[in-house]
């Protein structure tokens, strides 16, 4: 991209707090970026970030593809950032790109999104080379005894939603009478002596793979405190997971600890809510996925010194 010229950028999606937080990225670098976001609704706070904002129909309304394309052509976009996962799997799924829509899309490579999309893969990928993960199966293939206490999720769904901690078997009796129709999945609980960990893991085109590892506490499903860690075990099994999956962009895996062995509980093939706070800490991921699909030499990674926690906070705004 020409200096003097910037880049228009499109966040979809953009309402929940990881597409406000690149639009809080983005929005520093106006000699860089012209920023717009799309939501389906405009009762949040992205209308307060985004320069531009507007409201969009959902991803599966018939009329989602004609509204995208028609915006990308009206304000001359040159990049589309989905934030939300059903517009992920959407892109992913359909292969849309520069010459089908007019723009760019950032999304991690196919395996990454095929790998993290589907919990059942991911422990299928998972086994099939090696890593440490929960016991994990279909909440159909549950007969037998069942050794409590167990998570109990979506097969598909994302972070913390659709999320339950099952304690006894009153608990798990009630929710396979909720559930048990449902593509959820059960997993064996790993408990959080040892710490849970969020990591952000990004790779380039060439092969060059950065990471940052945060020990968090969880609060309302958000990461509301972090400490930023290092780790010679877990750097060394994440860049091992970027090679395995070919990962080209930033994903997010979260692990947990049992007698030091990293347990890797899930892969989102995506920026996730400590994209703002890694941006913080230097590691500019969603920078770095913007000049990678644009074949621009990546800025150098320079951690910032003297910072290492963080802490979840909110901010107010008014109309």
């Amino acid at each position: 991209m020409p200096e003097d010229k910037q880049l228009r950028v499109l966040v979809t999606g953009c309402g929940g707090d990881i597409g406000q937080s690149i639009g809080k990225i983005l929005i520093n670098y106006t000699d860089r970026f012209e920023v717009h976001g799309v939501d389906i609704s405009d009762r949040n706070a992205a209308k307060f970030i985004f320069p531009t904002f507007g409201i969009a129909p959902r991803v599966n309304a018939p009329e989602y593809l004609d509204f995208i394309t028609k915006y990308i052509a009206t304000h001359q976009i040159d990049l589309v950032i989905p934030i939300a996962e059903p517009e992920l799997r959407y892109y992913a799924l359909n292969g849309w790109n520069s010459e089908t829509l007019g723009a760019d899309v950032l999304i991690a490579n196919d395996e990454s999104l095929n790998t993290g999309f589907d919990k059942m893969a991911t422990v299928d990928f998972l086994s099939a080379n090696g890593f440490a993960f929960p016991k994990t199966r279909l909440i159909g293939e549950s007969s037998g005894k069942v050794e409590f206490p167990i998570i109990l999720k979506s097969r598909t769904g994302s972070g913390s939603k659709s999320l339950l901690k099952v304690s006894n078997q009153t608990e798990f009796d009630f929710y396979m009478g909720v559930y048990g129709h449902q593509d959820f999945i059960i997993q064996e609980f790993i408990p959080s002596e040892e710490g849970e960990y969020t990591c952000g893991l990004f790779r380039s085109a060439d092969g060059e793979t950065r990471s940052i590892i945060f020990q968090r506490e969880l609060m309302g499903g958000f990461s509301g405190y972090g400490e930023l860690i290092e780790s010679e075990i877990i750097t060394r099994m994440l860049h091992e997971l970027a090679g395995l999956l070919r990962l080209r962009g930033s994903i997010n895996v979260q692990l947990r600890l049992r007698d030091g062995v990293p347990y890797i509980f899930e892969i989102n093939p995506r920026f996730s809510s400590t994209v703002y706070f890694r941006h913080q800490f230097g590691f500019d991921d969603v920078l770095w996925s913007i000049a990678d699909l644009r074949g621009e030499r990546l800025a150098e990674y320079k951690p910032k010194r003297g910072f290492k926690h963080f802490y979840k906070g909110f901010n107010e705004y008014i109309d």
